[in-house]
């Protein structure tokens, strides 16, 4: 395999304390999983940048996919959707052609007041949230975190904020073909500029990444993780798991031949 040049990348982050916080409040996590999906695991996954580094480098914008010696590894709807306990409802997602969302119609998502909708910054949002939470005003408590999570960690953009995007996304309970279109837009993106800020979820990315691997290759032991992934063999890549099968594969959309897939940040197929 011929040698890589190295390609500096790195991964939006932001401050998530006091959403961290926030979620240590949710009392129903059982009955929050089943309103929201797996948010809070997401939003409490540990990550590694440096795996992400590492895996972004083997990125192959011609076959969309990520190519090391002897095996490929493509994230898909199905895992993604397993990965956030949400299913692919069978409707049109995200595709930033409708309407901007009224203060009306988003304040009553959240159990807010529509005086209250003042350019929703994650600084009023939490402010707002602790205030539902000390209060026991469960359901807005709950929708103001996910939309949270939602702005701040499903689709980042711009720091302090929750953006427009992501608030249509939370309405629609239709998060997987956008999450999976930042995620292969951004890197696409990225590799072709050969460097930059990658805005996708990292932590959903991470999840589904090292479930493919083997222990040994997260382990502490010395080496890069570049190093690592070139000496795995085929056999040590976890290619199928189980629990990902749904019983129905996407593989087309219509009368195309695949999933073109529209996100935050732009289109890809």
């Amino acid at each position: 395999m011929e040698a890589r040049s190295v390609k500096r990348y790195h991964f939006k982050s932001q401050n998530l304390d006091d959403l961290k916080k926030l979620a240590m409040m949710v009392t129903d996590q059982t009955g929050f999983r089943n309103c929201h999906g797996r948010l809070l695991s997401i939003l409490n996954t540990k990550f590694d940048e440096g795996v992400l580094k590492t895996l972004v480098q083997f990125y192959d914008p011609r076959y969309h996919c990520f190519t090391f010696p002897d095996n490929q590894l493509a994230p898909t709807l199905e895992e993604y959707s397993y990965l956030m306990g949400r299913l692919v409802l069978e409707e049109v997602p995200f595709s930033g052609l409708k309407e901007t969302l009224s203060a009306s119609a988003i304040a009553k998502s959240l159990d807010l007041k529509t005086s209250e909708i003042q350019g929703l910054t994650s600084k009023f949002l939490l402010s707002k949230d602790y205030m539902c939470a000390s209060t026991n005003q469960t359901h807005a408590f709950e929708s103001i975190l996910a939309l949270l999570i939602y702005g701040l960690v499903l689709f980042p953009n711009i720091n302090g904020f929750v953006g427009a995007n992501a608030i249509q996304i939370f309405l629609t309970k239709n998060p997987i073909p956008s999450l999976l279109a930042d995620t292969y837009h951004s890197i696409h993106h990225r590799t072709m500029k050969q460097d930059g800020t990658i805005l996708c979820c990292a932590p959903l990315l991470y999840k589904w990444y090292t479930m493919h691997l083997p222990q040994s290759y997260l382990s502490k032991e010395k080496g890069v993780y570049s190093e690592k992934i070139m000496a795995l063999a085929p056999s040590e890549i976890v290619r199928y798991i189980p629990t990902y099968d749904s019983g129905t594969i996407i593989d087309s959309c219509g009368e195309f031949n695949n999933a073109p897939l529209i996100g935050v940040h732009g289109g890809i197929n």
